[in-house]
């Protein structure tokens, strides 16, 4: 598989709003993910003007898939002043030490500074992200395994009563 043909696959999974492919052919394993929140832009509209199924010759047209909804995560108050630990890096989102190992951290969880949270595989090495502050793990935003990017928001805290009044 040649980079033309990805960044083909990269842009059909982008304008079809999918947000996980995995294909292997010819031994070859590719697997391209995003966010599920993630919305490409919204093409400029063209009336009566359709790209052409001929666009991708080597692909074959992908069968529809049902759409299946994102669990539904409650969002806190909005009154409410949370902590959003951010992914200081680009990388691999791992909740748990090791696969089949339990989570670092869950929803419901109190946690205290320095208490790991997670793990952000980068370049082949694994970064272990702490918490800054002592509270409550209010939501996670990432499933175990999902690529992320630098800023992107991983977990809400609930401070605790005594980081709330640390400034």
């Amino acid at each position: 598989m040649n980079l033309k043909e990805i960044k083909e696959l990269v842009d059909l999974i982008t304008e079809k709003g999918i947000t996980e492919l995995e294909l292997e052919r010819n031994g070859e394993r590719l697997k391209i993910s995003r966010p599920a929140g993630f919305r490409a832009p919204e093409p400029a509209a063209h009336p009566a003007e359709s790209r052409p199924a001929a666009a991708h010759p080597s692909l074959s047209a992908p069968s529809p898939v049902p759409s299946v909804p994102a669990p539904v995560v409650p969002a806190p108050a909005p009154a409410e002043e949370l902590h959003v630990v951010r992914s200081p890096m680009v990388g691999t989102f791992y909740a748990a030490p090791i696969q089949g190992a339990p989570s670092f951290v869950q929803v419901g969880d109190r946690i205290q500074p320095g208490q790991v949270l997670c793990i952000i595989e980068a370049m082949k090495l694994m970064n272990e992200i702490e918490a800054e502050i002592a509270g409550e793990v209010v939501r996670c935003y990432v499933e175990n395994g999902q690529p992320v990017e630098y800023g992107e928001p991983l977990f809400d805290l609930r401070p605790a009563v005594s980081s709330a009044k640390r400034s």
